[in-house]
């Protein structure tokens, strides 16, 4: 079967024109004239047009597979316990990993409360001028430093909680976190109500000693992939601050990008993490699914949502993949998964690893993207990994099958509060919920028959190959429309190239990572996408680790170091 997704070339709308675009969806008389266009446009007239006899499959749960040993398990936290774990001379310039943090705590340069010190400033500092980055979006100088002189006794005392003690991590306002209201990006929810737990990745991350600077920016409700906010401010690129930073995670990768933290908390469910990641020039994972509690998330798309890190390198990724992963009585649907672990992550000799490449997908994407991408094989390559050709089938109705689901199971979650004033959402939201609300029952339960076959296509693919490689978004960070702010814009054509290589993975369930792969000529990050089998998040971040330990990086045009 051929290729068959397509580039969209839609007029963007932004100012009157989207407002009474609006205002026509969200009429019921003019909704019906314009329904009819809108599904067609969408592609759910293609969708309701396949016959296929697959059952619904109501989330991509994965069978358990096979178990690492406790041993191969232990490794994971162990791998960590030099720092750097190894030798990776990262040419270019260099971000303060994790691992910078710690050294620095245990050799007296720097404390935790001068870091916190500094963060609090820079915080400030990113969100002055006539670009304000908005990265962070809510922050309580207080708690910071009651948790910076916490993590500084224990250094003093020789106890320290972990490696992350008293290094900074910031959090998606999509994730529970004291003492922080969970806003969604929007005004509608929990402005003056602070959550009075925290969600289990951000306990297990405060477990292991984590200095939470505050709440990141993003996309209102995560249903757009620009990181534009009319709220609480569009959210800025570091390397270009007239440049989007993608979405729908905008903040927890703009934070990192920026020296705020070298590692964050995202959420994904379609491509929020690995878009804004690559799109900022870092690197970030969308595990499996169920492989990461989702207990103290906002419940916005649950059959294709993710939690996942975001962090300067690789090596940040893989360590709050290893505290953030795992079982969680909280969230039932995490009981069942093999031991987390990072088995053979250091090992750079990839002899015997099979590369698959879907050439016409591959090269769907702007030039620069592709070369970019490209190169990034070429050093898995030099490293013993063979590259083979495959084929995914079906690409388009996945596509529209993905949109279908998200979108309805987004409407469900904000029905209540759409329903009793439209009007204090976002422009573009309001479009994208007005167009979900005419989606059928049948139309939802045909993109659930839908999923089967995705997952077969991918799990056919994966009998010959170790993972698939693509580019993570087929631009660079898009300007950003002045003309647009504050309302926003509608802008599908972006949209589309944004997430083309990203829903696969989050309709199929399948672990994804994002690593960069360059920059482009304007000197606006790319990135390079691996996808895997279910749970071998370990493989990724091993073959994402060669690509970044080889790949030049260039310093972003706003940065705050912290120490």
């Amino acid at each position: 079967m051929p290729y068959d997704l397509k580039s969209l070339r839609v007029p963007r709308l932004w100012g009157v024109p989207l407002k009474t675009l609006v205002t026509l969806l969200e009429n019921g008389y003019s909704r019906k004239i314009l329904e009819n266009p809108l599904i067609k446009e969408a592609g759910v007239d293609k969708l309701r047009a396949l016959v296929t006899d697959d059952a619904p499959i109501m989330t991509p749960k994965h069978p358990k597979g096979r178990s690492m040993s406790a041993a191969n398990a232990k490794e994971t936290l162990n791998i960590f316990d030099e720092m750097p774990p190894s030798e990776c001379d990262q040419p270019g310039f260099g971000f303060q990993t994790v691992f910078d943090f710690s050294k620095a705590y245990r050799d007296g340069t720097t404390t935790p409360v001068d870091v916190a010190q500094h963060v609090i400033l820079a915080v400030k500092a990113s969100n002055e001028g006539k670009t304000p980055l908005r990265a962070i979006i809510n922050s309580n100088e207080q708690d910071i430093l009651s948790q910076a002189k916490a993590s500084q006794k224990r250094l003093e005392e020789g106890k320290p909680l972990s490696i992350l003690d008293g290094v900074p991590v910031a959090v998606k306002d999509e994730i529970d976190m004291v003492p922080y209201s969970t806003t969604v990006g929007t005004r509608v929810y929990g402005q003056d109500n602070s959550v009075s737990d925290d969600a289990t990745v951000v306990a297990r991350l405060r477990a292991a000693g984590a200095l939470l600077i505050g709440k990141a920016n993003m996309h209102e409700i995560g249903i757009g992939v620009t990181g534009a906010n009319p709220h609480l401010g569009v959210c800025r690129n570091p390397y270009n601050p007239l440049h989007h930073t993608g979405g729908s995670s905008s903040g927890s990768a703009s934070a990192v990008a920026a020296g705020l933290c070298p590692l964050s908390v995202g959420a994904d469910g379609g491509g929020s993490v690995r878009i804004p990641a690559a799109l900022c020039g870092i690197a970030g994972l969308k595990p499996t699914w169920s492989r990461v509690s989702e207990f103290g998330a906002a419940p916005l798309c649950w059959s294709v949502a993710h939690i996942g890190p975001m962090g300067a390198t690789v090596d940040d990724v893989a360590l709050g993949y290893s505290l953030m992963a795992g079982p969680d009585t909280k969230d039932s649907v995490t009981a069942e998964q093999p031991s987390v672990h990072l088995k053979d992550y250091l090992n750079d000799d990839l002899k015997g690893l099979r590369v698959g490449v879907f050439t016409p997908w591959f090269n769907h994407a702007e030039q620069e993207v592709v070369e970019h991408c490209t190169q990034a094989l070429k050093i898995l390559e030099s490293r013993g990994a063979t590259r083979h050709e495959i084929i995914i089938n079906k690409l388009d109705v996945q596509r529209i099958a993905h949109a279908v689901t998200i979108s309805s199971e987004m409407f469900t979650a904000v029905e209540d509060e759409y329903r009793k004033d439209a009007s204090r959402f976002a422009l573009d939201t309001r479009i994208n919920l007005a167009i979900a609300s005419n989606f059928t029952s049948r139309d939802y339960v045909k993109a659930q028959r839908i999923r089967g076959l995705a997952i077969k296509a991918f799990m056919d693919a994966f009998e010959d190959v170790d993972v698939i490689i693509t580019p993570s978004s087929a631009i660079a960070a898009p300007l950003i429309n002045t003309k647009a702010l504050p309302a926003g814009e509608s802008n599908l054509s972006d949209l589309t190239e944004i997430m083309r290589f990203a829903i696969s993975a989050n309709f199929t369930g399948l672990p994804a990572l994002t690593v960069n792969a360059g920059y482009t000529s304007k000197g606006l990050p790319v990135g390079v996408q691996l996808m895997g089998r279910p749970w071998e998040e370990s493989l990724l971040l091993r073959m994402g680790r060669v690509i970044d330990c080889a790949t030049p990086k260039q310093k972003p045009e706003v940065h705050f170091p912290l120490f």
